[in-house]
């Protein structure tokens, strides 16, 4: 597995894509044809729910469908991943968050992040965006992993782990192109949130892949065949 920097994440945590499980998880829901059979089925979207979640409030069952304009919650120990469209998500144990409704039904225009992390890879496409309490990030088709730590005011963590990102708070802005991994924190400093480089931390290159995988990608180091610095680190 690539090498990684676990911060107060378990390691399990890490390698969750590993567990035969949810491989064959994944492997089912790729050989019955991905989201738009699923779609056409009436089958469920979501790949893989361990431990107990909520949608709107309620239980979330293994056989339901996550639909823009819901609202998501996990537990302790818990995961959810799911797919929507050309974009698929792994939420993290600990989390809460609203998909919002993009031009259709089956597009997601923004991913609200309230708690904990999520893993996402999104396919090409315009006006969508991830935004938490301290930074909101324009998606213009990438991979892209974000993070909460509440503890520390809601400080936010977001790296663009490969495609391009347009991230802005209230006091600062910038455009993050990236083949392999440029993170960067936001911060919250005198009144204002500002943005900083960032090691790449609790995600892994095959995290990426998997759930590129599902939705009948690549990332951008498996079709180039090379994997760079991450942020500026060997």
């Amino acid at each position: 597995m690539t090498q990684h920097i676990n911060f107060s994440r378990s390691d399990a945590e890490l390698t969750w894509f590993q567990r035969r499980q949810t491989l064959q998880a994944a492997a089912a829901w790729v050989a019955l044809g991905g989201w738009s059979t699923s779609q056409a089925q009436q089958r469920s979207n979501i790949v893989e729910l361990v431990g107990d979640a909520l949608i709107n409030g309620n239980r979330l069952a293994p056989q339901q469908t996550v639909q823009t304009g819901d609202v998501l919650e996990t537990g302790p120990g818990s995961r959810l991943v799911f797919v929507i469209g050309n974009s698929s998500f792994h939420v993290r144990q600990n989390s809460r968050l609203a998909v919002e409704r993009g031009n259709t039904l089956n597009a997601v225009s923004l991913l609200r992040l309230l708690t904990g992390a999520v893993v996402s890879v999104w396919g090409k496409g315009s006006d969508r965006r991830i935004t938490t309490p301290t930074l909101t990030a324009g998606i213009r088709g990438t991979g892209v992993y974000t993070e909460i730590f509440a503890k520390q005011d809601n400080r936010s963590y977001f790296c663009n782990c490969y495609g391009t990102v347009d991230l802005k708070t209230q006091s600062d802005s910038r455009t993050l192109v990236a083949d392999y991994h440029d993170a960067v924190w936001a911060d919250k400093r005198d009144g204002e949130v500002v943005l900083s480089p960032a090691r790449a931390i609790n995600h892994t290159d095959e995290e990426l892949e998997f759930l590129a995988r599902l939705v009948d990608q690549r990332t951008a180091w498996q079709i180039s065949g090379t994997k760079g610095a991450k942020d500026g680190y060997y």
